[in-house]
């Protein structure tokens, strides 16, 4: 990361001050101002950067327009350029063009400072416009899909996924108010908080990777990292459910043994077919088994049945998007 900021100070640095011997190179007035575009112009990644550029674009012509009508009206006065601030920042904040207020403004200033707006006028704003948007444009090219980060993040996240089932898992057999389920709760919820700062990582990275990718396009990667989120608010929902456990019955070890079972197969090409069969087992065989004897053996069955409900909406979330994504995972 801190390597990726070196990276991203120095094309600040170098794009803004190739962008400002440009407009030099071409005797531009306010040549500095096109290295402030640019550097106002480079996002995090491609398609942020030609979205913004788009906006851009449309709100200087918008500018333009605005300000030639304000000053034809009042005159190149600091009345005239209130008159313009407030109609065109009402434009930009209607069509969702905040960014575009201060970069535009500050070209349109220029005509304030000359009293004029002659086709002259006209021309060096737009080549200061056009060389720092386009060097900015230009300064992101680099940036490329990385899926060497992406696979890393995401074996982190699984490990910690894993681990967390393993920690569910052993909630389940801990009786409830016990030393042991006291340190196991305690143990899981820094499991979770880890496991969630490894999820929001991997996120990051795949909606990064998706906006640095112009063409052929794939969804599997932030499909995958919001399938894990999903998983892993489930698991944490399996967890509260463990801690409300008084009592624990026999079937309270299938349930563990079941999680154990998906934390031994959990890979990313699983498709849980095979463990969805493995939970239809332990239905069926819960469904087979003596009713409870006692009011909380009762409840105590009545929330390992909920756990299984979870559990299967843990696989579901899985299977469903093995299958949307069938074609090796494309």
């Amino acid at each position: 990361m801190n390597r990726e900021k070196w990276i991203k100070g120095f094309k600040f640095a170098l794009a803004s001050v190739i962008a400002i011997a440009l407009a030099e190179l071409f005797q531009l007035k306010y040549a500095t101002t096109a290295g402030i575009i640019t550097i106002l112009s480079i996002q995090n990644t491609k398609l942020e950067t030609f979205r913004v550029a788009g906006h851009r674009a449309a709100a200087f012509v918008c500018a333009l327009i605005v300000a030639a009508v304000s000053f034809g009206l009042f005159g190149f006065t600091i009345p005239a350029f209130a008159v313009y601030l407030f109609v065109f920042a009402r434009i930009c904040l209607f069509l969702d063009w905040p960014e575009a207020i201060s970069m535009c403004s500050v070209l349109v200033s220029h005509f304030l400072t000359e009293k004029s707006m002659a086709p002259a006028a006209l021309l060096n704003e737009t080549l200061l416009f056009i060389i720092g948007a386009g060097l900015g444009i230009l300064a992101n090219l680099h940036l490329h899909h990385k899926t060497d980060e992406f696979d890393r993040l995401a074996e982190k996240a699984d490990e910690g996924m894993c681990a967390a089932l393993e920690a569910v898992a052993r909630q389940l057999t801990a009786a409830s108010g016990s030393k042991e389920a006291a340190e196991g709760q305690k143990a899981a919820e820094e499991m979770f908080e880890n496991l969630e700062i490894s999820l929001k990582a991997l996120q990051e990275c795949a909606h990064r990777n998706w906006n640095n990718t112009l063409f052929a396009r794939s969804a599997y990667e932030t499909g995958y990292s919001d399938m894990r989120s999903s998983q892993a608010k489930v698991l944490k929902r399996i967890l509260t459910s463990a801690g409300m456990l008084e009592v624990i019955p026999a079937q309270a070890a299938v349930v563990a043994q079941l999680l154990m079972q998906i934390r031994q197969e959990y890979h990313r090409n699983n498709t849980t077919e095979a463990l969805l069969e493995s939970l239809k087992e332990v239905y069926e065989n819960m469904r087979k088994e003596p009713l409870p004897m006692s009011r909380q053996e009762f409840e105590a069955r009545a929330v390992l049945f909920y756990v299984l409900k979870q559990v299967e909406e843990f696989l579901q979330l899985k299977h469903r998007f093995a299958m949307e994504h069938a074609a090796g995972g494309q």
